[in-house]
């Protein structure tokens, strides 16, 4: 099949690296322009270093509905167009271009977590399972019939990280089978959203609210992981908390009032607890600021936890 490929960051890396390696003809990529880092310079995106590498033509258009993009696009005679987190709106202009339609992976069982943060949004919320679906783009956000699912279950111990690297894999075995069965397949009308529209993940949503519970802030943790990661204040400094788990054997831990103060930190026996709302939260590892990510055992080794000091 002849496909033009439309992605940006490194969730598209995997899908696009799969059609080529399955003998796909992607005639030519569009991503987003080059950013300006350090010192100025522009760096590619993690699509475009690919396509480079693959010496696949490639575009950084600014805006969708420019004509000479809209006849350049017409100009591939492409089967498909595949589409995935590429962060432009397509205009029906260009999703009627492709001779068999324009395919777009998503990162999530939809219509569950239509929207820009599925993968962190179901640690959040506590599911079980979740998966990418492969669909017929429409002009609604996300909202197109659903050509193939493809579940996966969500390890109790699963981070936004890892849960990011393994559907970007799964996401490059979808799209070819998807399209290797195409013939095959009865799109299928999506129902009414099950979940809330998945927003994008801001920095500020890291900050841990010890007035949840326990439960709540352990999935805030997992989810958060790498980034914006979950994080606090203690003696002035940003505390991140890595890894924790939810204390269900509290008879260690003294005099601890489990209906108020919340946010308070004690170390006790080598370990760290913090109250939250109802129940305790055991640190597994954490980073103050300034310093690197370490065990909670090692962080005691270095300095004395301030009992009952309120985190935030």
């Amino acid at each position: 099949m002849k496909i033009v490929f439309m992605g940006t960051p490194d969730f598209s890396v995997e899908p696009l690296n799969a059609l080529v390696k399955a003998g796909h003809n992607v005639s030519l990529v569009l991503t987003r322009e080059d950013k300006k880092r350090n010192r100025g310079e522009l760096s590619p995106t993690p699509v475009k270093e690919l396509a480079t590498k693959l010496n696949i033509p490639v575009l950084t258009p600014t805006k969708m509905r420019d004509e000479a993009l809209i006849e350049r696009l017409k100009s591939e005679k492409a089967d498909f167009f595949v589409v995935v987190a590429y962060g432009k709106i397509l205009p029906k202009e260009v999703l009627d271009i492709p001779r068999l339609g324009c395919i777009n992976i998503h990162a999530s069982l939809l219509p569950e977590y239509r929207g820009a943060a599925p993968i962190q949004w179901c640690i959040l919320d506590g599911k079980e399972k979740t998966g990418i679906t492969t669909m017929l783009m429409d002009e609604g956000l996300d909202t197109g019939d659903i050509l193939k699912q493809y579940e996966i279950n969500i390890a109790k111990k699963e981070t936004g990280g890892s849960l990011f690297d393994r559907l970007a894999v799964l996401g490059g075995e979808a799209i070819v089978d998807t399209i290797d069965k195409f013939e095959e397949i009865t799109p299928i009308r999506q129902g009414e959203a099950t979940t809330d529209y998945a927003k994008m993940i801001s920095k500020s949503m890291g900050e841990i609210d010890f007035n949840k519970s326990a439960t709540e802030i352990e999935r805030l943790i997992r989810g958060m992981n790498p980034w914006p990661s979950a994080y606090t204040k203690y003696q002035g400094k940003v505390l991140k908390i890595w890894e924790a788990d939810i204390a269900d054997d509290i008879s260690e831990l003294p005099n601890i009032n489990l209906s108020e103060n919340f946010g308070k930190i004690y170390s006790f026996n080598g370990k760290i607890f913090i109250v939250c709302n109802q129940s305790i939260l055991e640190i597994i590892s954490l980073q103050l600021e300034g310093k690197k990510r370490m065990s909670a055992k090692d962080f005691l080794l270095g300095r004395e936890i301030e009992q009952g000091y309120k985190l935030g």
